[in-house]
């Protein structure tokens, strides 16, 4: 290697770890631009020769942005106040569990304090998490300035990205065949992530969350929210919340209801998850609940919140990069 070469490759190194240094603060938002990206990209590609690539990038985030952060902020400040009104009720001693600790007693043996604990922990916590006004004040300000940058980079990434992913292709060291392949099964594995297990998560977060509303189980959309998240995980999912709902409910002698919840989130919500998830799965790629699983909690690890969305990619295009190279360069028979 020449001296050269040695100092330009030094020379982009350092220029990469300043990048990503300077992308990580915001990182949550980088990603949420790129995801939106990547789900307008076709509605781009169509719009382009008829508009123009400036006036479809400006529509699409306009519609992307009324279309999402509306909603998002309506429903989040439901939820939110429906979790502190919870909160609230739990500490005051208002929701009493004095039945459900029965049903426990009476199965196990043990005693247990549940509204004591709950009352206990939400104590602490509200005392560490809203000790700091100052804080509060520079999270929002945090957000703002994200959400600002979201819709910019959206924008710039829906108009030039053509040109990037044509730059990409001229820069990899890799023959176009290759990156063919690569980009193939990347995309496979998006769309199997995000349509796959995302969106089939939402739909079992909301047919849960409506058996929670028939049955009036308290703070129901704030419950429905939480599912929709658990949901992510397979097997077990909406079942962490409306599980013990059912034990609520048979605690306070509120028996039909009970089997009415019972059935609907073993049949109907169990049906969505053995039927559309492999209808829409199996139109993509097959991804492993383990994948999912690992990328999940990885990707909550390292990402934040995006890494539900972007943990299990990065572990399954790690699988497709090496099924890839392996098609490509393993070794012929013999040899």
């Amino acid at each position: 290697m020449d001296i050269t070469r040695g100092v330009l490759i030094a020379l982009a190194l350092v220029l990469l770890g300043l990048s990503v240094a300077f992308v990580a603060p915001f990182l949550q938002f980088f990603l949420l631009a790129v995801l939106l990206a990547y789900l307008l990209e076709p509605a781009q590609r169509r719009l382009t020769p008829r508009i123009g690539a400036r006036v479809a990038a400006s529509l699409l985030v306009l519609v992307a942005t009324l279309a999402l952060l509306i909603p998002l902020v309506v429903v989040g400040q439901v939820v939110v106040s429906e979790g502190l009104s919870l909160v609230r009720q739990v500490r005051q001693g208002d929701i009493t569990l004095a039945q459900a600790e029965q049903v426990i007693y009476g199965v196990t043996g043990l005693r247990v304090d549940i509204a004591g604990t709950l009352q206990s922990a939400l104590s602490d916590g509200g005392t560490q998490a809203f000790g700091s006004l100052l804080g509060a004040f520079g999270a929002v300000t945090h957000l703002f300035v994200g959400l600002g940058l979201t819709v910019f980079l959206l924008y710039y990434f829906l108009k030039d990205g053509t040109a990037f992913m044509a730059w990409l292709r001229r820069t990899l060291p890799l023959p176009d065949h290759v990156q063919n392949e690569l980009y193939a099964a990347l995309d496979d594995i998006m769309w199997a992530v995000l349509a796959g297990h995302v969106f089939v998560a939402v739909v079992q977060g909301v047919l849960a969350g409506i058996g929670l509303f028939v049955v009036g189980i308290p703070s129901a959309l704030f419950w429905t929210a939480v599912m929709v998240v658990l949901s992510l995980l397979p097997i077990v999912g909406s079942f962490l919340v409306w599980g013990p709902a059912v034990l609520f409910l048979i605690a306070n002698d509120q028996l039909l209801p009970a089997v009415f919840l019972l059935f609907w989130g073993s049949v109907i919500v169990g049906l969505s998850d053995n039927y559309l998830r492999p209808i829409v799965v199996d139109r993509y790629a097959q991804v492993s609940p383990a994948v999912i699983v690992l990328g999940l909690v990885g990707g909550i690890t390292v990402m934040g919140i995006m890494g539900l969305f972007f943990g299990p990619i990065v572990i399954g295009a790690l699988r497709a990069t090496l099924d890839v190279f392996r098609d490509e360069y393993r070794s012929p028979p013999g040899t």
